[in-house]
């Protein structure tokens, strides 16, 4: 057997959890279910972005005695990919909440989480 990468198998990981995340988007019609796909898709982008980002026997990008400045483009890691996926976090967290609290309303409004109970609002 073959020894993967470890980025090789957290990219797969982070594919699947898009694809159960879009399986469960566009084949359920409970609305917290759907909102569980989103989520599984966002966080299967992060977990890509990441993998991504990811390179074999770096270091982090901190400059100081173990680490001199000549050196550092050859043996350092981009931070960029990490940052982004920090704010890609916030930003989904707060889109996931908005959902949420718009599930609530329609829950509120109809008493059932099925979409099917939906199609006759005029927008």
């Amino acid at each position: 057997m073959t020894n993967l990468p470890i980025s090789n198998i957290v990219l797969a990981t982070g594919f699947i959890l898009v694809l159960i995340g879009f399986w469960g988007m566009l084949t359920q019609r409970h609305i917290l279910r759907i909102i569980i796909g989103f989520s599984l898709i966002d966080t299967g982008i992060h977990i890509v972005i990441v993998s991504i980002g990811y390179v074999a026997n770096r270091t982090a990008p901190i400059i100081d005695s173990a680490l001199s400045r000549s050196e550092a483009p050859s043996r350092v890691i981009d931070p960029i990919p990490s940052a982004l996926v920090v704010t890609a976090i916030v930003i989904g967290l707060s889109v996931t909440a908005v959902m949420l609290a718009y599930a609530i309303r329609l829950y509120e409004s109809k008493k059932t989480f099925s979409i099917d109970a939906f199609t006759e609002s005029i927008w």
